[in-house]
C-alpha cells in the first residue's frame, strides 16, 4: 500500500530555496516551491533584451562543490548538465589614479601584484593569506553548516573565534599585516560582496579570500540563470513542484506550530514544515503575525542594522570592450569615508565604487554578435536614506555611464543598444527585503552565528529559514549552506 509523502513549501525560489528544495526532495518529502514572480531564480532571476542575456543578481560562484553536491543527492552529476568556467583573473582592480591590480589565485603571480604595489608588504601579505586560512578552517569548514540553534553552539566556539581574532574587523585584521593603503583595500572589499562594511564586518568573513584561492571563482556557460534553470530540472525530477505567480501572504501559524501558508487572495496551502527563503526580517515582520514572535519582535527587527543597498544599471553595447576583464573592481577617491557615507550616515554620495560585470568575456552568447554585455553596480544606503530614487535614479545612471566612458568604456553613451536600472526601491517593492537592503541583515559580530535568525526558528515549530538573513550570511556559498544546514534540523519524510 502506498503511503503519503508528507508536505513541505519553500518560499521563494532563490538559490538558497531551491537548494532547500532539492535536499528535502531527497529525503522524502513532497515539496511546493512558491514564487512570487513568472519565473524562479529571486535575486539570480534573468531578463532578456534586445537580444541580450543579463542576470540580474549573482555573478560570482566560488566553492562549487555545494551546486555539485545538489546534483548528487538527486542522482545526477552537475558537469553533465552545467558548463562551469573557471575566471582568471578573479577580479582586475582599478585604483581612481588608473593603476590596476589582478588578483587571482596563483600565489606565485599575486606575490608579484603584491611586490609590483608595495615591496615591503610582501610578508605581511603571505601572513594574512596563512590567517585567512586559518579563519577558513574554522569559520567556513566547522561553522558554516552548523545550525547555531543554542546558546552552547556558540560558547564551544568563542575559544577558537578569539584565538582568530574575529573580533577585529576585516579592515582591522587586514591592517595588522598591511602598510600600503591600496593593497588593504585590495584585501578588505569582499565583505561588500555579501552586503558588509569592512570597516564594520567581523573579520571572519577573511575566509573569503582563501576559500577563492581554494576553489577559484568560476562563471557558467548560459549566465547564473543556468544554474537555476538546472536546479528547477532537479526538483521537477524528484517529482516536486514549482508555482510561479504565488505570492505568500501569511505563514499559518497554529499551537505554536507552522501549519502552512495563505497566499494573496485567500487561498491556504497546509504543510508539515515551511522553508522560509525570503528575507529573513520580511518573513517575521510581513508573514507571521506578531502574537507568534517572542524572538524576532517588531521592536527588535526595527532596531537591527540591514545591510546597504545597490543601484544597478544593465546594458549591452553595439561593439566589444575585449580588454575589460570579466569582474573589474573600480575603487574610488575615498574608501572609508564612502563606506561611512553609505552605512552609518545613510547619504548618497557624489562619488562611487563600481563592481563592473562583463559575463561576455566568458560567455559571448549572452549577446549579439560583435556586442557586449554588462552590469555596473554601485552600493549606496538602503531605504532609511533620505533619497528618491524616482528622481535621481537617471542622474545618477548617466554620472556612472560617464565615469565609464572616461576610464574603462570610451565612446560607451554612444554604443548602449540595451539597457535598464535597479535601485532600492526594486529591492523592497519586487524581491521584499525590508529597508530595501540588497543583503538582509548587515554582517556585524552581533548579528552572525547563534545571533543572526536561526535556521530553525526560535519560537514556531516546523519552520526554517534559508537564504542571506540567516546562517552563515550572505553569498552564494552562505545561502547553499545554509540549506544544507537543513539536513540536521528538518527529519527525513518516511
Amino acid at each position: 500500500m502506498e503511503t503519503k509523502r508528507r508536505n513541505a513549501i519553500v518560499i521563494g525560489s532563490g538559490f538558497g530555496g531551491l537548494a532547500a528544495a532539492v535536499r528535502l526532495g531527497a529525503r522524502g518529502w513532497d515539496v511546493t516551491v512558491l514564487e512570487r514572480h513568472d519565473q524562479p531564480g529571486g535575486r539570480a532571476r534573468v531578463f532578456r533584451q534586445n537580444g541580450f542575456t543579463f542576470d540580474a543578481g549573482p555573478t560570482v560562484i566560488t566553492a562549487p562543490f555545494l551546486f555539485e553536491e545538489l546534483w548528487a543527492i538527486a542522482g545526477k552529476k552537475m558537469s553533465d548538465h552545467i558548463d562551469l568556467r573557471p575566471v582568471t583573473p578573479f577580479y582586475r582592480i582599478r585604483f581612481h589614479d588608473g593603476t590596476l591590480f589582478d588578483y587571482t589565485g596563483d600565489a606565485m603571480a599575486m606575490r608579484a601584484e603584491v611586490h609590483r604595489l608595495s615591496p615591503r608588504d610582501v610578508q605581511g601579505y603571505e601572513r594574512f593569506v596563512a590567517m585567512s586560512q586559518d579563519i577558513f578552517s574554522v569559520g567556513f569548514e566547522k561553522l558554516a553548516h552548523i545550525p547555531f540553534t543554542e546558546w552552547k553552539d556558540m560558547a564551544r566556539v568563542v575559544p577558537a573565534m578569539m584565538r582568530l581574532q574575529t573580533y577585529r574587523t576585516v579592515y582591522g585584521l587586514v591592517s595588522k599585516y598591511i602598510q600600503d593603503e591600496r593593497l588593504r583595500q585590495v584585501l578588505s572589499f569582499h565583505p561588500l560582496l555579501v552586503g558588509g562594511n569592512p570597516f564594520t564586518t567581523t573579520s571572519i568573513y577573511s575566509l573569503i579570500l582563501y576559500l577563492e584561492r581554494k576553489w577559484g571563482v568560476h562563471f557558467p556557460i548560459g549566465g547564473t540563470g543556468a544554474l537555476v534553470n538546472g536546479l528547477v530540472d532537479l526538483i521537477v525530477g524528484q517529482g516536486n513542484k514549482l508555482r510561479l505567480g504565488a505570492t505568500v501572504d501569511q505563514i499559518l501559524v497554529e499551537d505554536g506550530r507552522a501549519r502552512g501558508v495563505m497566499l494573496e487572495g485567500g487561498e491556504k496551502i497546509e504543510a508539515e514544515v515551511v522553508v522560509s527563503n525570503a528575507d529573513s526580517a520580511w518573513t517575521y515582520r510581513r508573514m507571521i503575525a506578531p502574537e507568534h514572535r517572542k524572538t524576532w519582535t517588531n521592536k527588535r527587527l526595527e532596531r537591527s542594522k540591514y545591510s546597504m543597498s545597490l543601484f544597478v544599471w544593465y546594458f549591452g553595447t553595439n561593439r566589444k570592450y575585449e580588454d575589460v576583464a570579466h569582474h573589474t573592481i573600480m575603487l574610488g577617491p575615498r574608501y572609508k569615508e564612502l563606506l561611512t557615507d553609505i552605512f552609518k550616515k545613510h547619504v548618497l554620495a557624489p562619488d562611487f565604487s563600481l563592481y563592473l560585470h562583463r559575463p561576455t568575456a566568458t560567455d559571448p552568447a549572452l549577446a549579439p554578435e560583435g556586442c557586449d554585455g554588462f552590469y555596473v553596480l554601485s552600493p549606496v544606503p538602503h531605504l532609511d536614506a533620505n533619497v528618491d530614487w524616482n528622481e535621481r535614479a537617471e542622474p545618477y545612471r548617466r554620472t556612472i555611464e560617464q565615469h565609464l566612458e572616461s576610464t574603462l568604456l570610451p565612446g560607451l553613451s554612444k554604443h548602449v543598444i540595451a539597457s535598464k536600472t535597479m535601485t532600492p526601491i526594486h529591492f523592497r517593492e519586487d524581491l521584499l527585503s525590508e529597508r530595501g537592503a540588497a543583503f538582509g541583515l548587515e554582517p556585524v559580530l552581533t548579528q552572525s552565528a547563534y545571533f543572526r535568525p536561526h535556521n530553525m526558528s526560535e519560537d514556531i515549530e516546523g519552520l526554517f529559514l534559508v537564504g542571506a538573513g540567516t546562517h552563515p550570511g550572505a553569498g552564494v556559498p552562505g545561502v547553499l549552506s545554509s540549506a544544507r544546514v537543513l539536513d540536521g534540523l528538518v527529519p527525513d519524510a518516511a
